[in-house]
């Protein structure tokens, strides 16, 4: 047996789908608005003030590329209610980015790059109900910011219900770590293919206990 044979590596299948997985920055503005302006005696005594002060607040989350025009699909919850989002590629390279849908029932959504002039790496999708418990999934995306990150494990089980994200029923469950900043993120199969957006995680802690929920590809 030669070393090749003996060499087990998920290394060929990372380098070619990591250019498809990108990193989503979505940033609103909100007024530090002081709970006493809705108390009408502090309003009679000292009057309304004027512009409240405005705090931009960011959120960070992952994408997936599924159309080399530019489209990319995403978690709702990461860009809820933002008045600008960026898309980084894995090149560091980083594009404003539209919101061409949404919807908080599957807490899904697709973003389109502005003036994409070019063709971006995308991911194929797999058919998700030919998944099997005890299947090898990756998952890429970019927990706490630190940048993309892969980790590895098995599809533990398949049609979750009542996990409590959105009204939406039928989760895939990896253990897989998931972490924040991974939302949106890729759930794929050995061949590459994308098996499902990495969307929440069971934790009491905020860190992954390998339990993390996908929505299916189909």
């Amino acid at each position: 047996t030669s070393p090749v044979e003996l060499r087990l590596s998920y290394a060929p299948i990372v380098q070619r789908v990591q250019p498809a997985v990108v990193n989503v920055y979505a940033a609103k503005v909100v007024q530090n608005r002081n709970p006493l302006l809705d108390d009408p005696i502090f309003r009679r005594f000292f009057g309304v003030p004027g512009q409240q002060p405005e705090q931009m607040q960011r959120s960070l989350g992952s994408g997936v590329m599924v159309d080399s025009s530019g489209l990319v699909v995403t978690n709702n919850h990461v860009i809820e209610g933002a008045d600008q989002v960026k898309i980084s590629l894995s090149d560091k390279r980083e594009f404003e980015a539209e919101i061409v849908l949404k919807d908080s029932r599957t807490d899904l959504a697709v973003l389109r790059i502005k003036d994409g002039k070019e063709k971006f790496a995308t991911l194929d999708f797999a058919n998700s109900d030919e998944l099997l418990v005890g299947d090898v999934v990756l998952a890429i995306g970019n927990p706490f910011g630190v940048g993309q990150t892969v980790t590895h494990g098995i599809i533990s089980a398949l049609a979750r219900t009542q996990v409590g994200i959105t009204d939406y029923q039928f989760f895939i469950q990896t253990d897989a770590a998931i972490n924040p900043g991974n939302s949106g993120g890729a759930l794929v199969a050995v061949d590459g293919k994308l098996v499902g957006i990495n969307t929440a995680i069971f934790s009491k802690s905020g860190g992954s206990h390998g339990i993390g929920f996908a929505t299916p590809s189909n």
